[in-house]
């Protein structure tokens, strides 16, 4: 058994050890008739205020708190345990008063993103190698101007050095506007090159018609098409991978300023 497996064996076995008891318990209590909600509340405030820890862990590498690795490990099984808590206490169906309809769907819109969020870290950084050279996200607007500008000058070419209309028609009509900026997000995210093979039909379906230096220059051009490609496919991937977390915190602390209402509010009217 390779260390990853045992490592998520041994994760798996805690969580289910902590799970497991806490749902057994509050069956057993729910049997008897008393009241677990503020209970259960409480604690799933806890795991919650406790899963936020991260983001700090993340923005302060330098701290001794314990590696990267671990603290992930910890986020993703909290995080399902917190999963445990809720069902127990709030149950999966929509509550019917409206703040407690809104701290529902709150903390669902949470668990889920946090669940696209690991399905993501787990998946992109391979697909990151399957199309064109890594890149720097923030590096890749640069290259693409560098293309758009390499591009923009083969096509002045075939104007002053050639008297050659065709290649600036077909750069007017479908790559302008490819150059300008990533392109083809969402087909990149399904991993289609159906626009990329569409451009390159185009270009070839142009050059039968045209001299042999007009073909050369529009294969430097097809070249840049497919560079400029596979650099839209790693930012819309990497893109993916940096913004999904500008919905999963902000729904974090969302979520931990209504729920502490919800609990000042609950003890209340306990204590009352």
């Amino acid at each position: 058994m390779s260390p990853f497996s045992r490592r998520r064996l041994r994760n798996a076995a805690m969580f289910a050890l902590v799970a497991i008891p806490i749902v057994v318990t509050e069956r057993a209590f729910v049997a008897t008739l008393r009241r677990t909600e503020l209970f259960t509340g409480c604690m799933l405030f806890g795991i919650v205020l406790v899963l936020s820890g991260y983001r700090l862990r993340k923005t302060v590498p330098f701290l001794p708190l314990g590696t990267s690795t671990s603290w992930l490990q910890f986020h993703i099984y909290a995080g399902l345990l917190s999963f445990v808590i809720f069902a127990v206490h709030a149950g999966l169906r929509v509550p019917t008063g409206t703040f407690e309809t809104m701290l529902w769907a709150l903390y669902l819109s949470v668990f889920l993103s946090g669940v696209i969020g690991l399905i993501l870290s787990r998946t992109i950084p391979g697909r990151l190698t399957l199309r064109g050279q890594e890149v720097l996200f923030e590096r890749i607007p640069i290259f693409v101007r560098q293309l758009r500008t390499e591009a923009e000058a083969l096509v002045t070419s075939c104007v002053t050095d050639m008297n050659s209309t065709a290649i600036p028609e077909v750069y007017a009509s479908c790559l302008h506007q490819f150059f300008q900026r990533p392109r083809n997000l969402v087909w990149h995210l399904a991993h289609s090159q159906r626009p990329r093979n569409q451009l390159l039909y185009r270009i070839r379906e142009t050059e039968r018609f045209l001299s042999k230096d007009e073909q050369h220059v529009l294969g430097d051009i097809a070249e840049r098409v497919k560079v400029k490609d596979d650099l839209d496919y790693q930012y819309a991937l990497q893109a993916t991978l940096k913004y999904w977390l500008f919905l999963h915190i902000p729904l974090t602390w969302a979520l931990l300023v209504f729920s502490l209402f919800h609990l000042i509010a609950a003890m209340a009217f306990t204590v009352g």
